[in-house]
């Protein structure tokens, strides 16, 4: 029965991506600012509700302002679940770009790809430096990796530059955290209950798999807490303004 479940939750993914895919192309080819958001906003949603993630919100997300909301990361899933609460764009790790259908369904919602690696990063965060200049509010996971969520590994302070500079003193970041509460209904007792969500480097299964093994459950329920956010002005170091929102994002997971 799970498996037919499943089957019903991946179908009903790749019919509402077909629907929403040809006006996203549309509305790229004309614009890129606020309203290409519109349409991305819609399809998280309702990913969201296809796989049955569930989420409460503690602390209220900054609006109104260019924003980096600095997160942790458990899972791809992660994906729909902030995507569906705030409309900018993602910056992701290069390897996203060529996942199948994932990477494509990024591109449409102008996701960033930057090279992780320590020695690429510096010129990874020039190049999308005019990007930011534009005004974009972007969604940033600077442990560089998803984890199984039971801490917060440390930030790479190089993704903090993109923040520091002339031109970005309006700059805000706001950490966040994400927190798993329940996997398929209860609360995850086990490193492999919780990794029905969360996908982890060491875990050992492709995002296919890895999918299709959470469509089978009853989905999961997260907390996100938006904590106070900063203003990049008050900040000349970038190693210290990843250690603040490091902080924010560690105390929220630990005050569960």
């Amino acid at each position: 029965m799970s498996s037919f479940k499943a089957s019903l939750k991946i179908a009903a993914f790749l019919l509402w991506s077909l629907l929403l895919v040809p006006p996203q192309i549309i509305v790229l080819l004309f614009h890129r600012g606020k309203y290409a958001y519109t349409i991305p906003f819609l399809w998280e949603n309702g990913v969201r509700t296809i796989f049955q993630i569930r989420y409460s919100v503690e602390g209220i997300p900054l609006r109104g302002h260019q924003v980096f909301y600095m997160s942790n990361h458990l899972s791809y899933l992660d994906v729909p679940l902030l995507g569906s609460i705030l409309k900018a764009s993602f910056v992701a790790k290069s390897e996203v770009e060529k996942w199948p259908v994932f990477g494509f369904l990024s591109k449409l919602q102008q996701t960033e790809f930057i090279e992780r690696r320590r020695t690429a990063i510096a010129d990874e965060t020039n190049k999308i430096a005019a990007k930011v200049a534009s005004g974009r509010s972007l969604i940033i996971f600077p442990e560089g990796t998803s984890t199984s969520g039971y801490d917060v590994e440390p930030f790479k302070s190089s993704l903090f530059t993109l923040a520091l500079g002339e031109g970005n003193e309006d700059i805000f970041l706001q950490p966040v955290t994400i927190r798993l509460d329940e996997v398929s209904g209860r609360a995850p007792a086990t490193k492999d209950e919780r990794d029905l969500y969360a996908w982890p480097r060491d875990l050992d299964m492709g995002l296919p798999p890895h999918l299709w093994r959470f469509a089978k459950t009853s989905g999961a329920r997260l907390t996100v807490t938006f904590h106070p956010p900063v203003r990049a002005r008050d900040f000349t170091d970038r190693k210290m303004l990843a250690k603040t929102c490091h902080d924010s994002v560690s105390k929220g997971l630990k005050a569960a």
